[in-house]
């Protein structure tokens, strides 16, 4: 009798471990459902690359201020400016993945990477998608005197003359400058590429006369139009844009043709994916508000909203296509 209850304690032993352990699994399982739930039980910080009163700064700060309402917790923007945008890259990539820590990054940063293979940083690893939110029409925009009126007359005259026209960007390696070596590219016409340090002198030099063409924001180019100073020529996407419905996409003249600077929004790699489903939700219903709507137009920007997965399936397409014109084109980072 003794032997038997003896052979009997190892397996009894061996239930209690094994029910322990898929107790505790059940636990464990159930954490990150737990923790979404009452996420957010502080506030929320989103990390800027750029000075206030930029455009990403204005649109991080205009998701901030309707986000509290559907969230239930205070959104905070915390510029952290420098090395265009990879500071506040490093910081939120190193931040606790636990959804309090947030980027609002934009293309530049994809770029960045591309330019400067070396940096630690990668958009597509070092990151979580969380919601695509705005997109920021481009324009090419002319002197008065141009020869070119419509998309159409503007490739026919580039490639008529190649090497008689320079075109003004907000410098090496921004969507601005690779979005016109796209054009270059789609046509084989040979354009000077002429960079700035950023684009408020772009406008003026371009009513001067300093330079023949520019690719300036939509917003910047249609005060100008409006006022008779300059010529709105092509927009780079396709976009419907209020306030510019006279301004035809260069897509009319290159089909498919579209480039616009994408804004979105990034959470650290690990971040649980209710945590990110969660926040991808507000962004949504803060886009959806036509309030939004307004602000938005009101800074230059269109609401495009993507879901996390949408996002990523873009920011690594997007990534191919400015590796695709650097390689071609043989673009290099000022400096190297």
């Amino acid at each position: 009798m003794k032997d038997r209850r003896d052979a009997a304690r190892p397996s009894r032993r061996h239930a209690v471990r094994t029910a322990w352990a898929l107790g505790l699994a059940g636990l464990l399982a159930a954490a990150p459902a737990a923790w979404a739930q009452k996420f957010p039980d502080k506030p929320i910080r989103i990390v800027v690359g750029y000075s206030a009163g930029g455009g990403v700064d204005a649109v991080a700060r205009m998701l901030s201020a309707r986000l509290p309402a559907v969230l239930g917790q205070q959104v905070l923007v915390e510029n952290r400016t420098g090395a265009t945008g990879l500071i506040a890259a490093d910081l939120v990539a190193k931040a606790p993945p636990d959804g309090y820590t947030l980027m609002m990054g934009d293309s530049a940063l994809l770029i960045a990477k591309l330019l400067q293979p070396k940096i630690a940083i990668d958009p597509l690893t070092s990151f979580k998608p969380v919601a695509g939110a705005f997109v920021s029409p481009l324009m090419i925009v002319a002197g008065n005197d141009f020869p070119a009126k419509t998309p159409a007359e503007l490739v026919k005259e580039l490639k008529a003359h190649p090497g008689r026209y320079s075109y003004a960007s907000s410098g090496v390696g921004t969507v601005q400058h690779l979005g016109f070596e796209m054009l270059k590219q789609s046509t084989g016409a040979f354009v000077v590429h002429v960079p700035y340090r950023g684009a408020a002198q772009i406008v003026p030099d371009v009513v001067g006369g300093q330079v023949p063409l520019g690719v300036v924001s939509a917003t910047a180019a249609m005060a100008q139009s409006k006022a008779g100073k300059l010529r709105a020529l092509a927009l780079l996407n396709n976009a419907k844009l209020e306030g510019a419905e006279s301004v035809a996409p260069l897509a009319e003249a290159l089909p498919g043709f579209d480039v616009a600077p994408r804004i979105f929004l990034l959470a650290p790699a690990g971040t649980p994916n209710d945590v990110v489903d969660k926040l991808s939700a507000a962004v949504k219903t803060v886009l959806d508000m036509p309030e939004t709507g307004t602000a938005a137009a009101a800074q230059g920007t269109l609401r495009a909203y993507a879901t996390p997965a949408q996002l990523g399936k873009d920011m690594a397409e997007e990534t191919t296509r400015w590796k695709r014109i650097i390689t071609d084109q043989r673009i290099v980072a000022e400096g190297n």
